[in-house]
């Protein structure tokens, strides 16, 4: 994995050193609030319903050992003991004390991170897949490319107040593990010449209020067009992006109101009036990084049958996958057992990550933008004695993939913008589908089923736009009402969810969830994904079972 060098690291202190002097000034009174918000969010520090929300950068989902020991140690000594993996790939300490910031802020720079452009108007954690550098279906390794991003993208002083946030995500496969359509900008790597990838760049994706899947801006572009061109995308946006309506200022409502070809002639005029010989030194530094990346140090495994029987057998069904190199495979830790809170972690569950890590996966752990963990290399013999630790310390839930591994923002439990609870209704529903997915397999059948996302609000922190059963909670009439939306994806077939009809209460969701899968467990042909059964079948089938029929509301 990537080492920050002097540079990052001098860089990271001096900013933690500059924020602590910024908090003192807060404390005594010599900034007021409004004076002290840009100051903070520079920082990654939110002022939430009930408290301090630090959210920290974790770049392109990449943890070591000793830094999840670091988040384990702030979780129990500056927070309530515990944190929150989000679908940036990133963590949120949501009880944080602004007097304790800064020695949190040192604490991070001393294991390498930081909480650096997790927030504000400007290009944030870059993402990708959790499975970069091992699956097996991967043709180049997105990691070198997203650290290449994240040295461009640091402090960029022309693109540090964006007319909006902006963010970013690499692949290296066919496979979309990342939901990179969903993004700003998505890119797709793949060989090219030289030992440099090509890439296939995508702009204008996004959720919120105007839901949208990126169009293709340009395919094949080679290594040494990729920063000029990025750069030029970036400034176009930044010249005519939006400021007076911050709900219009995403850059997918300018591709929108400009048209991509008008947007793409004025990048590609961008690119023309400028001198670019300074990219030139990208190559070279993609090479130095690529080598952080570029080999794996695995000793030899043992090319064993990868299979177990009972729960063990189910868990390595679900939660363990492939590896690129024989003998090892890849194991996901669901964050999502029976009624818990969807990427929530204990710090006593993160040192026991940490320490697997370092006896069984070389030290290193991914975040998944489904608030899930990955140990990425474990020797394939070693799988079951990581299965048992996993039973002891709670987090062996075989569920990866299926229903109940729900994404959910926090919600109205913590979010100042939030306008619903999003929680109550994760553990709920995790509850009810978990039961589903445990009798189906006992039945002998296919345990498999819809995705599911939750957001608190319209921003679609959640993610309810690109889940095959979203769930959108609002504010009506001074209520709580949940809104359903069928039919999204956030793989490579990327679409966005259609509202099925009016809302429900909270106390209805698990009902109508459930009859929702029932009615494509009905129609649903043999092997057939929820979202190629709704294809298929369309709205009005399950329009129908959910709204002709009374709910019935579980007691």
């Amino acid at each position: 994995m990537y080492q920050y060098d002097g540079y990052d690291q001098a860089f990271v202190a001096a900013r933690a050193a500059e924020f602590r002097e910024q908090v003192g000034r807060r404390l005594t009174g010599q900034l007021t609030e409004d004076e002290f918000k840009p100051l903070r969010l520079k920082n990654g520090l939110y002022l939430q319903l009930h408290a301090y929300m630090l959210r920290i950068a974790i770049p392109y989902g990449v943890l070591s050992s000793k830094q999840m020991r670091t988040l384990a140690h702030l979780a129990e000594n500056y927070d309530r003991g515990y944190g929150h993996f989000t679908t940036r790939q990133n963590i949120q300490f949501n009880w944080t004390e602004l007097r304790h910031v800064p020695d949190m802020l040192d604490l991070l720079a001393e294991a390498g991170m930081h909480a650096i452009q997790t927030s504000g108007n400007c290009i944030r954690n870059v993402t990708t897949d959790a499975f970069a550098g091992v699956a097996g279906d991967e043709e180049v390794d997105p990691r070198a490319t997203c650290e290449l991003l994240r040295q461009w993208s640091s402090a960029h002083p022309e693109f540090a107040f964006l007319p909006r946030k902006f963010k970013i995500a690499v692949i290296g496969a066919n496979a979309d593990r990342a939901a990179m359509k969903f993004h700003d900008i998505g890119l797709r790597a793949y060989p090219g010449e030289n030992g440099l990838p090509r890439y296939d760049i995508w702009v204008g994706g996004g959720q919120g209020r105007t839901p949208r899947v990126a169009q293709l801006f340009e395919a094949d572009v080679p290594f040494e067009r990729l920063l000029p061109t990025l750069d030029a995308m970036l400034r176009v946006y930044n010249l005519h992006g939006r400021r007076d309506n911050k709900y219009k200022a995403r850059i997918k409502i300018l591709v929108a109101e400009m048209g991509l070809e008008a947007y793409r002639a004025e990048v590609y005029a961008d690119m023309e009036g400028r001198d670019l010989s300074p990219f030139a030194e990208a190559a070279p530094e993609y090479e130095r990084i690529l080598a952080h990346f570029a080999t794996l140090p695995l000793p030899e495994g043992e090319d064993v049958t990868i299979s177990g029987d009972g729960a063990f057998g189910e868990w390595i069904d679900q939660n363990v996958t492939a590896h690129k190199v024989p003998g090892y495979a890849v194991v996901s830790v669901s964050l999502k057992a029976r009624g818990a809170i969807p990427g929530d972690a204990t710090g006593e569950e993160m040192r026991m990550i940490a320490d697997l890590a370092e006896r069984y996966s070389g030290g290193e752990i991914r975040v998944t933008h489904r608030q899930n963990l990955v140990l990425p290399s474990v020797r394939a013999a070693d799988l079951e004695a990581v299965f048992e630790a996993l039973v002891e310390a709670g987090l062996a839930t075989g569920n990866i993939g299926l229903s109940s591994d729900i994404i959910a923002c926090p919600g109205l439990d913590y979010c100042a913008l939030a306008t619903a609870r999003s929680i109550p209704i994760a553990q709920a529903l995790s509850e009810r589908l978990r039961s589903r997915e445990i009798r189906v397999r006992q039945e002998g059948r296919d345990a498999s089923g819809p995705t599911l996302n939750i957001s608190g609000c319209i921003n679609a922190c959640g993610h309810h736009h690109a889940a095959n059963i979203g769930i959108l909670g609002l504010n009506k009439a001074e209520s709580e009402s949940y809104q359903i939306t069928l039919g999204g994806r956030a793989d490579e077939g990327a679409a966005v969810g259609e509202i099925l009809g009016p809302g429900f209460t909270a106390e209805e969701i698990p009902d109508v969830v459930e009859r929702i899968i029932e009615t494509w467990d009905a129609h649903r042909a043999e092997g057939e994904s929820f979202a190629e059964s709704y294809a298929r079948l369309g709205k009005d089938v399950f329009k129908a079972a959910v709204y002709e029929e009374p709910v019935n509301v579980a007691a």
